[in-house]
């Protein structure tokens, strides 16, 4: 609602805002004439508050308004839903809860309520929709339920997550599929902007529609400041931050989206089914590699000195290095907001050769210890998202029947259990075995796993 009175009432404003990240942490997002401000400018403005140099200028007034309401009528009056739909809502004990039910509510859903009381000690999950994790009272309250779709929102509300009543997790740049479809609809050949942490998938989807696709640096201001410099119909973050400007004002606002896609989805008979036909690849979620204060723009700016790799791979280092091949991604760069690497990789099959990424990474990342640079990922497809272990040493490996998976022996015959797929240049073992490897990482079938067995991990 900041960006909202700042769009509509002034053209300035200030929030104190942790956002998403963990509760101890604290901040400001800030609008200087209409613009969100950032990098350089945040110093810039630190350095006149140290100073005292700050020149007050005379005039000016101060007054208290409401603007719920009419935040409330702007989305209300924007909004036609084809038909009633039957939906979720976790707001995470977030801001979100203040006002999203009711606005959902008023556009014609019916709302079941996940944690609308806003608390800062987030007692029920971490307000964070783009971990997997955060989402499972709602792919719970789903499943017992007969919702048609989950929401979910983050701390401070501008981010969105969306849940199929089967269980999937719709990430926002398969989202962005939908909307792009939508908005270039109306705005023919119209740019449609997205960061270097989306899917491959996304781009052709975008020109298939008769759109123009840019990437673009990850961050919400930086993608709303290339707005200001280029315009574009629509933009968004893989961490769920969408930016309509047609029919809205080009900021980010998880409830505004969440009314779009509902919009979209209700003009379906079944919003799975619409949802589940998006394009979609074997890919991780965003993965975090904790990392001292400092360390990692340090090792990406040695990862993008160092960046070469064979053909077919294209480079880009707009936003640490990301390199794409025919067939997949891999990502590194360094968070905006805290001392992490993000790490991204995606396949157009379960096959895809991640570990090709490797080489030109490791000596730059040898400091660092190994698990903590390639950490366990998490392959995802619709209906099927499995969590790879490494690989135990001593007391702690598996049972042989685990084990014998590399000697061709199957590793189990649980049903569900995911095909094995070498991953790395070594030869794929065909569709009757029971696991799936990236580079050096196994998955192992999750019943073997619950039961205590630890599965293999090469």
């Amino acid at each position: 609602m900041l960006y909202f009175a700042a769009s509509t009432l002034c053209a300035s404003g200030i929030q104190v805002t942790g956002s998403h990240n963990p509760k101890d942490y604290n901040g400001f997002k800030m609008v200087l004439g209409g613009r969100a401000i950032y990098g350089d400018d945040i110093q810039a403005l630190r350095a006149t508050m140290e100073a005292e140099s700050w020149v007050l200028q005379s005039g000016g007034s101060r007054r208290s308004v409401d603007v719920l309401a009419d935040y409330t009528a702007r989305i209300v009056g924007d909004i036609k839903l084809a038909r009633p739909i039957k939906i979720v809502v976790d707001c995470g004990n977030g801001i979100a809860g203040a006002s999203a039910p009711a606005i959902l509510r008023a556009i014609g859903c019916e709302v079941t309520e996940l944690f609308s009381e806003v608390d800062g000690n987030f007692p029920n999950h971490h307000p964070d929709p783009s971990k997997p994790e955060n989402l499972r009272d709602l792919m719970a309250a789903l499943k017992s339920g007969d919702a048609e779709l989950g929401l979910a929102f983050d701390g401070d509300g501008d981010r969105l997550g969306i849940v199929t009543r089967d269980g999937d997790n719709i990430y926002p740049d398969r989202q962005m599929m939908l909307f792009a479809r939508d908005v270039l609809s109306r705005v023919p050949g119209g740019t449609i902007v997205f960061d270097v942490k989306c899917s491959q998938r996304l781009a052709p989807t975008i020109e298939a529609a008769g759109g123009k696709a840019l990437m673009f640096k990850t961050g919400h201001s930086l993608i709303k400041a290339k707005d200001a410099r280029s315009g574009f119909a629509l933009g968004s973050e893989m961490s769920g931050h969408i930016f309509f400007k047609e029919r809205w004002y080009g900021f980010d606002d998880g409830t505004y989206a969440g009314c779009r896609l509902l919009e979209i989805v209700s003009r379906a008979p079944d919003a799975g089914v619409l949802l589940n036909a998006l394009p979609t690849s074997f890919s991780t979620p965003e993965l975090n590699v904790q990392c001292a204060e400092g360390e990692p723009h340090s090792v990406v700016t040695q990862l993008v000195a160092k960046a070469s790799f064979a053909a077919p791979a294209v480079i880009n280092t707009i936003d640490g290095v990301r390199v794409d091949w025919p067939d997949g991604f891999g990502l590194i760069r360094a968070s905006n907001t805290t001392p992490v690497l993000v790490l991204r990789f995606e396949g157009h099959t379960a096959a895809w050769r991640w570990s090709a990424f490797r080489p030109t990474c490791w000596p730059c990342c040898a400091r660092l210890s190994p698990t903590r640079i390639f950490p366990r990922p998490r392959i995802e497809s619709a209906g099927n998202t499995h969590t790879p272990t490494r690989r135990p040493t001593g007391s702690q490996r598996p049972p042989a029947r685990h084990r014998g998976a590399r000697q061709g022996r199957p590793a189990c015959s649980h049903e569900g259990a995911m095909p094995l797929a070498r991953v790395g240049g070594a030869k794929a073992q065909g569709a009757d075995r029971q696991t799936v490897v990236l580079g050096d990482v196994r998955t192992p079938c999750p019943r073997c796993t619950s039961a205590g067995g630890a599965g293999r991990a090469d």
